[in-house]
């Protein structure tokens, strides 16, 4: 009997360390996997963003617009800008905007704000974290937008600046994810209109991976929803279905088929499976508009042309970092020069808008 065990001692023994190895390579290769996927997520999300200046409107350019500018805190004690924007008087509402994802603050989207206010609604907009005049280093993350969405509307409704008015939402990509999924928390909303938004936080993640690796996205979106549920908690999981289900407002969603950066599947199709037959929601499906389609862009596509042709002319190779600076005062002074402002801020496609404020008409 001892003779035979001290035959088959060695091969356990073998055995034994084998799993040991490979469970250690196994644990390497998921905190490999792990760490990637941090990374290339921080390097996509985890940025600040400024406002282009030349091509940033301002609040002149608007006539009878006023705007007041607050300072509130989000999750972390980080100031966040915000304006109160209003034109004339009668205002039956309160419009929280929460703006897109890469290009700086809400001030794009202010001639959005002038609509609204100048058709019945004070408008609150504001720099979501790590975006323009708001603090932080970078925004960390995508479910930090309905995180700080939560903290503007809450400072609207309790801070005592603001009339006691209903409260409605508007976002466009990142911001139409974020308006639908805060109603979590905030059921007392009335009305929403989401434009090119997605369901999940991890979407965009997935959707703009897919481009670039294909398939080998999937392998590392649990690393990164493990990632935004460690940083964002429960933020980070709730989704734009889970707030609609907590809430009764009216929603609106608008989304172009066609669109690249978010496409249909990750958020109008979800909800058009669940709520088509709804009388709360109203879908407004669009044909080749792409992500943006707020404006007309008959002058900003003859300007951008006309902006191609003057790169053509320069004597210096604009693409070399020691030509950086220069390139880029040279540009500014081009644009300030040559651009008609009142095209460029004054082309929202007006049939659009007055199909929204007639949805907020009709719910507030």
């Amino acid at each position: 009997m001892f003779r035979f065990v001290r035959i088959f001692k060695p091969k356990s023994k073998k055995k034994k360390i084998l799993l040991i190895v490979l469970s250690i390579v196994t644990i390497l290769m998921i905190a490999g996997d792990w760490a990637l996927s941090v990374m290339v997520y921080n390097e996509n999300f985890n940025l600040r963003f400024e406002s282009y200046e030349p091509l940033t409107p301002h609040v002149d350019d608007f006539d009878g617009l006023q705007r007041t500018k607050y300072e509130f805190r989000s999750d972390k004690g980080q100031k966040l800008a915000g304006y109160l924007y209003q034109s004339g008087e009668d205002q039956h509402g309160i419009i929280v905007m929460a703006h897109g994802f890469g290009g700086g603050g809400h001030s794009s989207y202010m001639d959005c704000a002038n609509y609204f206010a100048s058709h019945g609604y004070y408008v609150f907009s504001y720099d979501a974290t790590g975006n323009d005049e708001s603090e932080g280093e970078g925004v960390g993350g995508l479910p930090q937008g309905v995180i700080d969405l939560d903290h503007a509307i809450t400072f609207v409704e309790e801070s005592g600046n603001f009339p006691n008015l209903p409260i409605a939402l508007f976002g466009h990509s990142w911001g139409g994810y974020s308006v639908c999924s805060v109603l979590t928390y905030h059921p007392e909303v009335k009305a929403v209109i989401a434009c090119s938004g997605f369901n999940a936080s991890a979407s965009l993640f997935e959707a703009e991976g897919k481009k670039q690796a294909g398939n080998g996205i999937y392998l590392m979106l649990p690393f990164v929803k493990l990632h935004e549920k460690i940083r964002y908690g429960k933020y980070a999981s709730n989704t734009a279905m889970d707030g609609f289900a907590k809430s009764n407002a009216a929603i609106k969603i608008v989304h172009s088929f066609d669109d690249e950066v978010v496409p249909v599947e990750y958020g109008y199709d979800i909800y058009y499976e669940k709520y088509r037959d709804d009388s709360r929601f109203s879908f407004v499906p669009l044909e080749n508009k792409g992500h943006n389609y707020f404006n007309d862009e008959t002058y900003r596509n003859a300007f951008h042309s006309e902006l191609d042709a003057w790169l053509q002319t320069l004597d210096y190779n604009y693409h070399a970092e020691e030509n950086r600076e220069r390139f880029s005062e040279d540009k500014a002074s081009y644009i300030y020069q040559h651009l008609d402002q009142e095209k460029w801020y004054h082309s929202l496609n007006l049939e659009l808008f007055g199909d929204f404020v007639d949805f907020y008409d009709a719910h507030m």
